[in-house]
């Protein structure tokens, strides 16, 4: 199956391409943006190392990847529904890791849970999930709100070792989940509005 476009109420989310460079590189050089993933943000190289990157992998996963969501013609963000991808793991083909980043002027605007959402719904139902998870650092209380928001509830806190601490570090990571079964009742799915001046994708 190819990596579908996906359209809610004011996003058209669509696979992420070649062209989208230019807003991965103003999207990863915010060191705000990127404190939760890294101590500093990327480079423009190591952006289009990562794009470069990401299209490889979206051809090895159909139906997933990454999507550049936009709101009437201006790139909002980026969504991302791609495979588990913990090492030394063996391979779970019916789940898969979502993630989200926007610019900071696009903040707590909701766009981050719009878009969530919707990549949630298209991989439950056309994609036949399982499973979609969601991993942030422990003091990433916005981005564990957003997740909370689509429907995801904490599952546990682990330790992930970085190469160059991040402050916050020491407190852990936690992982959020939803399982198709759990997400096709309504009353998992009835959030409507997302935890005010909390989400920052």
């Amino acid at each position: 199956m190819p990596q579908a476009t996906l359209r809610t109420a004011r996003l058209e989310l669509v696979p992420l391409a070649e062209n989208h460079l230019s807003f991965l590189i103003e999207l990863n050089s915010d060191p705000v943006v990127h404190r939760f993933l890294s101590a500093q943000g990327l480079t423009p190289q190591e952006s289009a190392e990562q794009l470069r990157h990401a299209l490889t992998a979206a051809k090895e996963a159909p139906g997933l990847g990454q999507w550049v969501g936009s709101y009437r013609g201006e790139p909002i963000g980026l969504w991302m529904l791609q495979p588990p991808h913990e090492q030394g793991q063996p391979p779970r083909p019916r789940e898969a890791d979502l993630g989200y980043r926007l610019p900071q002027r696009h903040w707590r605007q909701g766009y981050a849970s719009e878009g969530a959402r919707e990549l949630v719904r298209h991989g439950f139902e056309d994609l036949g999930l399982d499973r979609i998870f969601a991993q942030t650092m422990t003091v990433n209380q916005a981005s564990r709100a957003t997740m909370a928001a689509v429907g995801l509830r904490f599952v546990r806190t682990f330790v992930e070792e970085h190469a160059v601490p991040i402050p916050g570090h020491e407190q852990g990571e936690e992982e959020y989940d939803v399982t198709r079964e759990r997400w096709s009742r309504p009353v998992d799915r009835s959030v409507e509005s997302d935890p005010p001046g909390r989400e920052v994708g």
